[in-house]
């Protein structure tokens, strides 16, 4: 029996001695990947970001996709196979990019950042910063590689809109009276601009005995801002006899950055009807004629009552009987 408890003991140590041995092996080998692994994530991962264009232009009059788009390069310099996650910040634009790409060892990766501006949006510029970092570098997590941010610039360009108004698009004159029209000239763009004023068929008005005057030639507006009135200034034509004819007025604004930047002139022609109908006598004006002629048959219709109360008072003395 005593053997037998002995033999047992014995036994048992041994057991003891292989497991610990195992748990020793076990822990070694742990050891031994996180030094392989310590060991493969030095020198440190990192990735190198680079996009092009720098500067992005969007259209966003109405009409316009209201996108662009820039090209990002992520370049692995080193030994590991990268992934690598994206984040864009756009300064309160929309963007599409993707959350993350992987980078072959001493590779490279392209990728497509694109934003998109909103509707009639003001005219300026926004930061678009693109930031890269490092979450794992072939297979093993890595928590502390830094972000690398890389930024370009999003232009929300300028476009140019106008609108028109005539406050009276019908007006009957006379012949040769003076006249002052007024137009409402609208900024639709969304930048400030400036908006050159003319008369479009100024030179058939003229040929038809018009004076015109401008006060104005040109106006600036802000963009979405209340409309500016601008005046125009006509005498109606002096022809000599009876006048019975339609004209048109074309008064016309034309934005000045259109000319100067679009390439194609952007205006708006408001047409303004005239009926000028009349007599004109130099030297006889008629309103004054008339009154004048209205009084003097007042007058004599006036002197002619009195007359005949006269004579009728007179011939009533005549047929009274005399007094005695």
């Amino acid at each position: 029996m005593r053997q037998f408890t002995e033999g047992v003991g014995v036994k048992g140590k041994a057991t003891r001695r292989m497991v610990f041995i195992i748990c020793l092996y076990v822990l070694s080998t742990w050891a031994g990947v996180a030094a392989n692994a310590s060991a493969q994530l030095s020198p440190n991962p990192s990735v190198n970001v680079a996009c092009s264009p720098a500067a992005i232009p969007i259209e966003v009059h109405p009409g316009a996709q209201r996108v662009g788009t820039t090209y990002c390069t992520a370049t692995n310099p080193t030994q590991y196979v990268e992934e690598v996650n994206i984040q864009v910040t756009t300064g309160g634009l929309a963007a599409a990019s993707p959350g993350s790409v992987t980078v072959g060892a001493y590779d490279s990766t392209t990728f497509e950042v694109v934003v998109r501006g909103e509707n009639r949006q003001a005219e300026g510029s926004r930061t678009i910063t693109i930031t890269a970092r490092v979450v794992s570098a072939s297979g093993i997590p890595c928590t502390t590689c830094p972000s690398v941010p890389t930024q370009v610039m999003a232009t929300i360009m300028q476009f140019s809109r106008l609108r028109v108004e005539a406050e009276e698009p019908f007006k009957q004159l006379r012949p040769k009276v003076d006249y002052i029209f007024e137009f409402k000239v609208y900024n639709d763009g969304n930048a400030y601009d400036r908006f050159n004023i003319e008369i479009a068929n100024r030179d058939d008005l003229e040929e038809a005995d018009f004076q015109i005057t401008l006060p104005t030639i040109s106006t600036e507006i802000e963009p979405q801002a209340p409309a500016d009135k601008v005046r125009v200034m006509i005498r109606t034509p002096k022809v000599q006899g009876w006048s019975d004819t339609y004209y048109q007025l074309q008064f016309r604004a034309t934005s000045e950055y259109s000319v100067r930047t679009e390439g194609i002139p952007n205006y708006q022609t408001q047409m303004v009807t005239l009926y000028v109908r009349g007599v004109y006598l130099p030297g006889f004006e008629l309103v004054p004629s008339l009154t004048m002629v209205a009084l003097g048959a007042a007058f004599i219709a006036r002197r002619r009552a009195e007359e005949e109360h006269d004579e009728a008072v007179q011939e009533l003395q005549e047929l009274r009987p005399p007094m005695f």
